[in-house]
């Protein structure tokens, strides 16, 4: 193999960008790596904006302090540290969310696994159950490869209102989609494997949970408990710049890749516009855009891989953001809404409340709502005054006061944003990553649409397809 190696990073995402760090920590010194992102700015779903002067996110705002599967430090976390912004993670001031139940906020109940209860009298409050239907069939809930979607696992055993004003929106939250259609597998992992063991879903939940209790206090470390959320004082674009700093890679906006083909030293990309396109060589790729497009990128070289990728659908949703001067708010971190409650917005975030960090002398209070639900986004093609002026409308409603006029406002859509998982998401992207990585091993896909959302998820998504690319080209991937 040539030296120094030469590496495409297809994606400027955050996922593309952790990619580029770890290749620039673990390949040879020399290593040429260049990230082609498509649109004019890095990060992806990571923007940091600024509205009635005040800092505020238009994407994702936070990240995951802890690592489920270990108990340490999650990727997010560890990609901060590497980039010498550790001081500038702050917490949530306020952690306690509301549900939206028959048109009034009811606190969350505690004790739940996204939603499931392991004991089915916290949740009396917002849903009805029926505790002898989740009856011991002297069997495990799952057999030992088996996936179903969330819905299909709750709702015999815990009854239609669990599922629709517990599990709905919390999924909904992190997917934009509905726990009718989303893998257990992919979506709440710790609950799939205990029930491969566990002969009721109450029983499942709580090995769940204590499971997890185990691994965060085999990994617990002297001093005050942990906080579950973190983000950066300045905006989550800081991780984006910074990562994009230390990478030392080449950084090529407005730069689609439309062809992908092996070529004599490796690959072939074809780079720009169709009528003036240019051909650039590289040793290796990592492909980090989302499944449709990577499909598109895949189909002359690996067809049925491109087939199983391209199979993934995507929720599209907006985030409203409005800037209200000293609004009556409750001291919560936001709510959520259940599809029942017949409300464009799922859930809403009180920015300047949840983050203390951010909060107003003047009292101008920033609160966002996320709009858009998988299969049910006819009303995203709302004006952008029309979406705010909904908005407006039913966070009025909704804390049952007039909220004042707001000062400024602002409309984030993203088409195609949160995959959606269908059961047996992960043994079809196996099978297609194997495949792939009989045929191409310098072809390696990473990112959200094959691993999972969320910053950790997509950070070590990167990270491990970066080491799968050093190990390809002969390098130890340590």
């Amino acid at each position: 193999m040539r030296q120094p190696w030469r590496i495409a990073v297809i994606g400027g995402g955050i996922t593309g960008l952790a990619a580029a760090v770890r290749l620039r920590d673990r390949a040879p010194a020399g290593t040429e790596i260049t990230v082609y992102e498509r649109s004019g700015a890095l990060g992806g779903k990571l923007r940091t904006g600024e509205l009635a002067g005040s800092t505020v996110e238009f994407g994702a705002e936070s990240f995951l302090m802890r690592d489920p599967a270990t108990g340490g430090d999650s990727a997010a976390v560890a990609l901060v540290r590497r980039l010498g912004l550790a001081d500038g993670i702050v917490h949530p001031t306020v952690g306690q969310a509301a549900l939206v139940v028959d048109a009034g906020l009811h606190p969350i109940p505690g004790g739940t696994l996204m939603g499931v209860p392991g004991d089915l009298a916290k949740v009396a409050e917002v849903a009805e159950t029926d505790p002898a239907a989740d009856h011991d069939g002297g069997r495990p809930l799952l057999g030992p490869d088996e996936d179903v979607s969330v819905g299909a696992l709750v709702r015999p055993r815990f009854g239609d209102q669990v599922v629709d004003r517990l599990v709905d929106p919390l999924l909904g939250g992190v997917y934009a989609g509905r726990a009718d259609d989303l893998s257990l597998v992919t979506t709440m992992p710790a609950l799939a494997r205990a029930a491969r063991v566990e002969h009721t879903l109450t029983a499942a939940v709580r090995a769940a949970q204590a499971a997890s209790a185990r691994t965060a206090r085999a990994a617990a470390v002297p001093g005050p408990a942990r906080p579950i959320f973190g983000t950066l004082a300045g905006g989550m674009s800081r991780l984006v710049e910074a990562a994009a700093t230390a990478s030392g890679a080449k950084i090529r906006l407005d730069a689609t890749v439309r062809d992908l083909t092996p070529g004599p030293a490796g690959w072939r990309l074809t780079v720009g516009p169709t009528r003036d396109p240019e051909l650039v060589e590289a040793d290796a790729v990592v492909l980090t855009v989302p499944a449709r497009p990577a499909a598109r990128l895949l189909a002359g070289v690996a067809p049925e891989a491109a087939a199983t990728v391209g199979a993934l659908d995507y929720a599209s949703v907006a985030l409203v953001t409005l800037a209200l001067p000293r609004p009556e708010l409750p001291a919560l971190s936001g709510f959520l809404v259940p599809a029942t409650e017949g409300l464009l917005i799922k859930a809403s975030t009180f920015f300047t409340t949840k983050w203390g960090h951010l909060a107003r002398p003047d009292g101008v209070a920033l609160v966002r709502a996320s709009v858009g639900r998988y299969g049910d986004e006819a009303q995203l093609q709302l004006t952008d005054d029309d979406l705010l002026a909904t908005v407006h409308r039913e966070l009025s409603q909704v804390l049952g006061v007039a909220l004042p006029a707001p000062l400024a406002g602002h409309v984030q859509r993203w088409g195609g944003a949160l995959p959606q998982y269908a059961p047996g998401h992960l043994d079809r992207l196996a099978a297609a990553r194997a495949a792939l990585r009989t045929a191409h091993p310098t072809l390696v896909l990473a990112g959200a649409g094959h691993d999972g959302v969320g910053i950790p998820v997509c950070v070590r998504s990167g990270e491990t397809a970066a080491g799968e690319i050093i190990e390809a080209l002969g390098g130890s991937g340590q």
